[in-house]
């Protein structure tokens, strides 16, 4: 739940901002920080005698989990005291075995940059690309990989304070910008 919330706080529920509310408010000041965390719970799922806790994974975080082993790894870690969850490092040799075990292929670290580039993502989309909008959520932790300026008139950015938090690339036909 606290994984999943920071990076789709879709409106008009805004989960971040009702789980946060619950573990600011939801508690007497001084109260453990357990029971903090389990305030903002009830603030988001109510009062209930028994949460479910059984993660079943979308197709979507399936789809996920095999792109990152074939085509885009992600080098996303924890270090001690980054966060509430505990330590995890990545381990390229680590992450190589279990993509070959799980899916039987070998991650390519740098197979995107190699095939498309991305060195200078905006020279190239300038030179390359046309009638695309680049859709933003400031809210994404993954925003900072975003497209938030236009870069021409046919590669334009347009963001939303509270919105979808996912960037997305919508390609659009038969449009003409003036």
């Amino acid at each position: 739940m606290f994984v999943i919330f920071h990076e789709y706080n879709d409106p008009p529920s805004y989960p971040v901002t009702t789980l946060c509310g619950g573990i600011d408010h939801g508690a007497p000041k001084g109260s453990h920080v357990l029971d903090r965390i389990h305030a903002g719970i009830v603030a988001y799922e109510g009062n209930l005698s028994c949460y479910n806790t059984i993660y079943t994974p979308s197709e979507s975080d399936m789809g996920w989990a095999w792109q990152t082993c074939s085509e885009m790894v992600t080098p996303i870690r924890r270090d001690e005291n980054d966060t509430m969850f505990f330590s995890e490092p990545f381990n390229l040799d680590e992450f190589m075995k279990d993509c070959k075990k799980k899916y039987g292929v070998s991650p390519r670290p740098h197979w995107i940059t190699t095939y498309y580039g991305g060195h200078d993502i905006k020279l190239i989309l300038y030179k390359f690309a046309s009638n695309i909008i680049f859709s933003n959520g400031l809210r994404d932790p993954y925003g900072s990989g975003g497209i938030l300026q236009d870069i021409s008139h046919s590669l334009p950015a347009v963001y939303t304070r509270n919105g979808m938090p996912l960037f997305t690339l919508h390609v659009l036909s038969d449009i003409s910008y003036k």
